[in-house]
């Protein structure tokens, strides 16, 4: 490196503290549990780690991967046979050469030409057979996390009731693609030598006697120990590789979601500084890795390669170099040529074979790194699924809270399902970080009563439909309310999926589900003339019309098409979280008096006076830990602007 250029990066680094210095306060990537460090070594626990992944790598003993295990195994076989034949072929052409033997030149140069594609065959099977092989692997995997990952709402607990595992996308996609290539890859490269040590030595100890395969592999046992213990922080390493690089790409992901809020603040220079601090630390680390698998691939070469080739050389020239040998005392020069091409061919491939297996205990330190990445993500979606999560409390110091009076446990409230009827009964309010907001909620409401829910920012009424939707556990107390499908949440930002315009107004359902469920493209026509929407069909393009549509409807539009997707779905009880606030009066009383027509009970927050008249009730928070539940009558004073 120049002058020039260290200077540059030496001022590089030098801004970077200088910006940080002034915001210390300032966390930079999502963290994990107390930064917890996992441990990942070739050992106990990583053979039961593994084992359990592979229950799900092959479902069964009867099944496609079996199948393509024992191609792959086969032709491994083949390839090792292939090797053996043709080092006795090439000695055999080799032979021919130095005895000025044309026929036999000739027979076994066409034996050559004649086995080229059964050996191209061999290879491109093996090939095909691995390449499909981490494909199934990759697919099972996948479908057994994400299956637990979608299920419920997990997908939602994992990021804001649990945090052992950050960047959730970064395990289910490049963590479980590697660990899969590194299994097969392991398979692959441990398999061959082993069957390559087994014929050679079964050649071997015919040829030059039992001492020299035992040797070998008296060395392959000392020499795996030695590498074996040198290459444990492998493992560890590799788990903090995949941890940073899962926070560089959710820096780069946040950049992108919130770059709208970040430009009008002209926030790019601050962005610009997380973003090269997070990559400086990713930077950091893989050059630590380098320079570790530099040291540590100078000693795999010497012990796995060179040395074994030395101890291989030393085996093969005894019975050559001992005069008195039995074997050689009466071989011509030629006799002695070709037997040592042989044997030794065969014992420098036995000792390549050796290396492989020694080096692929580099490959296993790292598999053991994936394997604790994957298990410990397979571990918190089986705790989640089981309602149970682990998150670090922030200290109750400093906090304006209210005191619970009782102990509070997650999940220990009652939830009772029943129609027409939302009932909280002496529940807590709590957030996952176990902030009372509320400590004695009671409160009842039936069809057909509206709720306006009012109070200051941080009183709890996010809080109160979080745990209404079950995204948030109860903490005690009984609530009962209807099945899930038939309440709806309406939020401000209203959520657009991919796919066409049809499935912005039918959202969760498919065109499959719209059609068993009995409704034609004119009703939901009807439904967009409700909420005054109805020309967006045409400026589209039609029902089938595909658009990034967060993009291409205004604020306005999007929330008056979640109002159009409520009225698709009819629930009992809607709750509508500011979802009017980009909508004009007119629209927004017709909207709410259409609600009243079809039978759905509202539960609003508003900040708006024009929505008092459509409620019956209103729930008002103060965040002080008191509420208050009353009729709304002439005298009622209204909140709100």
């Amino acid at each position: 490196m120049s002058m020039a250029s260290a200077y540059c990066v030496s001022c590089r680094k030098f801004s970077l503290f200088y910006f940080y210095r002034k915001i210390p306060d300032v966390p930079l990537v999502i963290g994990e549990q107390g930064d917890k460090k996992e441990k990942a070594a070739v050992d106990g626990v990583f053979v039961r780690r593994i084992y359990q992944i592979l229950k799900i790598l092959v479902p069964k003993f009867f099944s496609p991967e079996v199948g393509y295990i024992a191609l792959v195994a086969s032709m491994l076989l083949a390839r090792t046979y292939c090797d053996v034949w043709m080092i006795q072929n090439g000695t055999a052409i080799e032979s021919a050469i130095i005895g000025r033997s044309m026929p036999l030149f000739k027979k076994y140069l066409f034996s050559f030409i004649y086995a080229m594609p059964a050996i191209s065959l061999v290879n491109n099977v093996l090939k095909f057979g691995l390449n499909e092989l981490k494909l199934r692997f990759r697919t099972n995997l996948s479908n057994h996390l994400y299956s637990q990952y979608l299920r419920g709402f997990t997908y939602y607990k994992m990021t804001n009731l649990d945090n052992r595992v950050a960047n959730a996308d970064q395990l289910l996609t490049q963590d479980v693609e590697r660990f899969c290539n590194s299994v097969v890859d392991l398979y692959s490269n441990l398999s061959k030598p082993i069957v390559d040590i087994v014929i050679y030595v079964k050649k071997l100890t015919g040829s030059i006697g039992a001492q020299g395969p035992a040797s070998m592999l008296g060395y392959l046992v000392f020499s795996g120990l030695i590498l074996t213990r040198l290459r444990r922080p492998i493992g560890k390493m590799t788990v903090q590789e995949q941890r940073y690089e899962g926070e560089f790409r959710y820096v780069n992901s946040r950049l992108i979601t919130n770059s709208e809020e970040i430009a009008f603040y002209q926030g790019n220079q601050r962005e610009k500084a997380t973003i090269e601090l997070s990559f400086q630390k990713l930077i950091e680390h893989l050059r630590t890795f380098i320079v570790f698998r530099f040291s540590m691939g100078f000693v795999d070469n010497i012990i796995a390669k060179y040395v074994a080739t030395v101890v291989g050389y030393l085996v093969v020239s005894r019975p050559f170099l001992d005069l008195a040998h039995p074997r050689h005392r009466h071989s011509t020069h030629s006799e002695l040529l070709e037997d040592y091409y042989k044997s030794g061919r065969m014992l420098v491939k036995m000792a390549q074979a050796i290396g492989r297996i020694v080096l692929a205990g580099r490959e296993m330190t790292r598999l053991a790194g994936f394997t604790a990445r994957v298990t410990e993500l397979m571990k918190v979606l089986g705790d989640l699924n089981k309602g149970k999560y682990e998150r670090t409390m922030v200290s109750a110091q400093n906090r304006d809270t209210v005191e619970s009076e009782v102990p509070l446990i997650p999940g220990s409230g009652t939830m009772v399902e029943q129609d027409h009827i939302i009932k909280f009964e002496h529940v807590p309010l709590v957030t996952p970080n176990g902030d009372v907001l509320v400590n004695d909620l009671t409160f009842e409401v039936k069809s057909g009563v509206n709720v306006l829910v009012c109070g200051p920012n941080g009183c709890g009424k996010s809080s109160l439909f979080r745990i209404l939707g079950e995204l948030w556990p109860l903490f005690g107390g009984t609530m009962t309310r209807p099945k899930n499908k038939k309440l709806f949440y309406v939020p401000q930002r209203p959520y657009m999926t991919l796919g066409t315009l049809r499935d912005q107004v039918i959202y969760p359902d498919t065109l499959q589900d719209m059609k068993k469920k009995g409704f034609t493209d004119e009703q939901l026509l009807a439904h967009l003339k409700e909420v005054q929407l109805e020309n967006i069909l045409e400026r589209e393009g039609g029902w089938d019309a595909v658009q990034d549509w967060m993009d291409v409807l205004s604020g306005g539009e999007k929330q008056r098409m979640a109002m159009a997707r409520l009225f698709y779905h009819k629930p009992q009880f809607a709750i509508l979280d500011e979802c009017t606030s980009a909508v004009s009066v007119d629209v927004e009383g017709y909207i709410y008096n259409h609600c009243r027509e079809v039978g759905i009970t509202l539960f609003t927050v508003s900040h708006r006076k024009s929505l008092w008249t459509h409620h019956e009730y209103y729930l008002h928070m103060d965040g002080r830990g008191s509420f208050e539940f009353k009729p709304i009558s002439d005298d009622t004073v209204e909140f709100g602007s």
